[in-house]
């Protein structure tokens, strides 16, 4: 007799960068969390509604806005707090009317986040907590959520199927990028699976074996 899966999740595909907002939730009590509501509002409710699921928070991977556009609208919404990134993103959300100006993303706005969240933290919905890495290098305050025992981790532009985070906007930095993942998600299992910010979901050690960029061969290589 197989266990109830402790968390359930499905991935919601929002706005124009197609990036995957995720709506998670305690198997147990039905409550979650949407993590990363870059827009398309509507779309991420129905998702939940759909699945039966009342969502207790916001969580957010870090400061661009195809992430976190819509965080301030939806936490009015449903007057539900929100919690990430790190910090050090906080330059990225008070430029967050000038990134939707930029980018045409209407009704995008700063936000200060309920909680700003550290390397070692946990967020809670429901009966489910899943674990904070801090994980700079696509921004200085990316943050990574992880539940170990379902062998899962949402990490936002961190990592990709067969790529990695650009490291080349404001305060990128493409040495900590390598070094979060090799030394943060690395460790965490080569059979933990992954949703990305874009694009499909992959594992641990299939970007181990093959991603062009972190690959445990091509980082030998580079060491060499």
């Amino acid at each position: 007799m197989s266990e109830e899966v402790p968390i359930q999740a499905v991935i919601v595909p929002v706005t124009g960068f197609q990036q995957n907002c995720t709506v998670i939730w305690c198997s147990e009590t039905m409550k979650g969390a949407v993590i990363d509501p870059g827009g398309d509002l509507e779309r991420i409710l129905d998702a939940a509604k759909q699945h039966g699921v009342t969502i207790e928070k916001i969580l957010i991977t870090h400061g661009h806005i195809d992430h976190a556009g819509s965080a301030a609208e939806l936490a009015e919404q449903l007057d539900v707090p929100i919690e990430g990134p790190q910090r050090e993103d906080s330059f990225w959300i008070d430029m967050m009317a000038e990134q939707g100006e930029k980018f045409g993303v209407p009704g995008a706005r700063p936000f200060e986040p309920t909680r700003w969240l550290e390397q070692g933290d946990k967020v809670s919905f429901g009966n489910v907590e899943m674990d904070v890495l801090h994980c700079p290098g696509h921004t200085p305050g990316h943050v990574v959520f992880h539940h170990a025992e379902a062998k899962l981790a949402i990490v936002g532009d961190v990592l990709f199927q067969g790529s990695i985070g650009r490291t080349d906007f404001p305060r990128g930095d493409h040495a900590a990028l390598i070094g979060a993942i090799t030394g943060k998600l690395w460790p965490l299992g080569g059979d933990t699976a992954f949703v990305p910010g874009h694009g499909e979901m992959s594992n641990f050690a299939a970007e181990r074996e093959s991603n062009p960029f972190v690959s445990d061969a091509v980082l030998e290589a580079s060491s060499g």
